[in-house]
């Protein structure tokens, strides 16, 4: 009969705390290889991952035909990417609170079909508002569930691998659904950037349901239901929510010092505050375990996770949500929005081997510092180089610094991962990497919001004034000014075209200054050796039967 899972955990910081007494690490059964269930389960993970990173993908490079098709006149579109990342973040705690009370596997579904459902209705959106509430309906227990079902399965001294593995899935999900932005950004097309997302959570939700065999606590709904943190999620929820509006609004809406901005964006950060304090001192089985970051390694994986979103924001997320680059090349070098999604390719192609490069690294090596310093040096070079590119740059060079700064990209992926989870009990890992997740996902709205409110103020300035005349104040300019960049006489095209050039370039001289603050933050971590074990409580039940199998004999 397995344990539960308060007993489970107790008994795996008492071995933790054995093995650092006697300076022995924790072995785990030793197996010659991962049993069938293991990789059935893992590829069912992977198209989770595959679904939830297809989504962020070329939204941006249809973004104004969308806007267009919709008959946004008013700048609501920049809520179509703001309001999934507003949902998703939000209730990123809830999702790895409820996997831990019920278990992995319906957490996982409902995750999935929550997911497809708000892919169905934006593609069958009809006017702005009801897409920006289809986007509302986010996916962000997909995530977090995946992170924590790899932990399940996998020990972090082995993880290296699989994590790369995953971050190689989630850039593949980029290039691929870049290509299907080539074809599927028109008026006629763009709905089936949704739709596409059916048949694959279709896949998805079916390969969970057979391959997913996994334990999960003993209890009924309603003790179940008695464990979940309900004040300490509804704290979070609302305290993200008010800071993404905040955070949306600031410099593009309203100006940052107004009361419409202010207001959201400090009662928000304040329930944080607020929601961290409430999770110290009230609850029994809080969602977020502040032991989680209470040693300097662990607290330093998630602070790098924070710059390190702000990073791949701006060279990568960027341009799925609020898109820099794709901006770069339509309105420096005229570029139409299928030709701007193939000019950033070569930064998504490569940020793929080096995602699995990295992971593959830290698994031989069993050593994570050296690919975090690394991944933060390739990415500083990278944002100096793009810093550089002017309107009339050759294709050599925007190829070319493309890929360094996507290698740095691809090593830092998920390289913090480590550091926080190795000085910690399997036990929470869980919570760790809702953290983790949460972190990533507010940080990277973060560096959507500073590299938009950079573009915009510096375009302000940088236009002439009789052209940023002709638009409605409080319009996001970079949109409104690029489909009529070409239509404009040579000397003013060239004027425009040079400001679009110089305020990009202000976005990753800012990059520049956050990654240099990642790479001296990445020398507080120590070199801790990872765990070989995997929390039991929610192992696969024929891995689980095998251990013990073997135990008896």
């Amino acid at each position: 009969m397995a344990t539960t899972s308060h007993s489970t955990q107790d008994s795996s910081v008492k071995k933790l705390e054995e093995s650092s007494h006697t300076g022995e690490p924790l072995e785990s059964p030793k197996s010659t290889g991962k049993p069938r269930a293991f990789w059935l389960c893992f590829v069912a993970i992977m198209v989770a991952v595959f679904l939830s990173a297809l989504d962020l993908t070329a939204i941006g490079t249809a973004l104004p035909t969308i806007a267009n098709a919709l008959n946004d006149t008013k700048g609501d579109y920049i809520w179509v990417g703001s309001a999934y990342a507003l949902s998703s973040t939000a209730f990123i705690p809830l999702s790895g609170n409820l996997a831990d009370v019920f278990g992995r596997k319906p957490i996982m579904l409902i995750s999935i079909t929550v997911f497809a459902i708000g892919s169905a209705l934006a593609g069958a959106s009809q006017n702005m508002p009801m897409m920006i509430g289809a986007r509302s309906i986010g996916g962000g227990g997909i995530l977090t569930l995946t992170e924590i079902i790899t932990a399940d399965l996998v020990p972090l001294s082995e993880r290296g691998l699989y994590q790369g593995l995953l971050g190689m899935i989630w850039c593949l999900a980029s290039v691929s659904k870049t290509a299907c932005g080539r074809h599927l950004s028109g008026t006629k097309t763009w709905r089936w950037l949704f739709y596409l997302n059916l048949p694959l959570a279709g896949l998805a939700f079916s390969l969970v349901v057979m391959y997913l065999s996994v334990n999960r606590p003993e209890g009924s709904i309603r003790e179940k239901l008695g464990q979940v943190d309900w004040v300490g999620n509804g704290i979070v929820v609302v305290g993200t929510g008010l800071a993404i509006i905040g955070m949306t609004w600031g410099g593009i809406r309203y100006p940052w010092s107004s009361v419409e901005v202010l207001a959201p964006l400090i009662i928000g950060l304040s329930l944080l505050v607020v929601f961290a304090v409430y999770e110290a001192k009230v609850p029994t089985r809080p969602t977020i375990p502040l032991d989680v970051i209470s040693n300097r390694t662990s607290l330093s994986g998630q602070v790098l996770l924070t710059t390190a979103a702000h990073g791949i924001t701006s060279i990568c997320s960027v341009n799925h949500l609020y898109p820099s680059r794709p901006v770069f090349f339509q309105a420096c070098f005229g570029a139409s929005p299928i030709r701007s999604a193939v000019d950033f390719l070569p930064g998504s192609l490569v940020t793929t081997p080096f995602a699995l490069l990295a992971g593959m690294t830290i698994a031989v090596l069993k050593k994570y510092r050296l690919v975090n310093w690394t991944g933060w040096a390739v990415s500083i070079v990278g944002y100096g180089l793009v810093s550089t590119l002017r309107e009339d740059s050759s294709v050599g060079k925007w190829v070319g610094y493309q890929i360094v700064g996507a290698a740095g990209v691809g090593l830092i992926f998920s390289a913090p991962l480590f550091p926080l989870l190795a000085p910690l009990p399997n036990t929470r890992a869980a919570s760790a990497l809702a953290l983790f997740t949460f972190t990533r996902s507010f940080s990277q709205t973060w560096g959507i919001t500073i590299s938009s409110t950079i573009l915009q103020n510096t375009l302000e300035k940088k236009l002439p004034a009789a052209f940023v005349a002709q638009f409605p104040p409080g319009f996001e300019i970079a949109y409104a000014a690029i489909p009529v960049i070409r239509q404009l006489d040579a000397p003013l095209r060239k004027q425009v075209q040079a400001a679009f050039a110089d305020s990009m370039a202000t976005i990753w001289q800012t990059m520049i200054g956050i990654a240099g603050l990642g790479l001296l933050l990445s020398f507080l971590m120590a070199e801790v050796p990872m765990n070989t074990t995997v929390d039991e409580s929610y192992t696969l039940k024929e891995t689980r039967k095998s251990v013990s199998d073997a135990e008896i004999r």
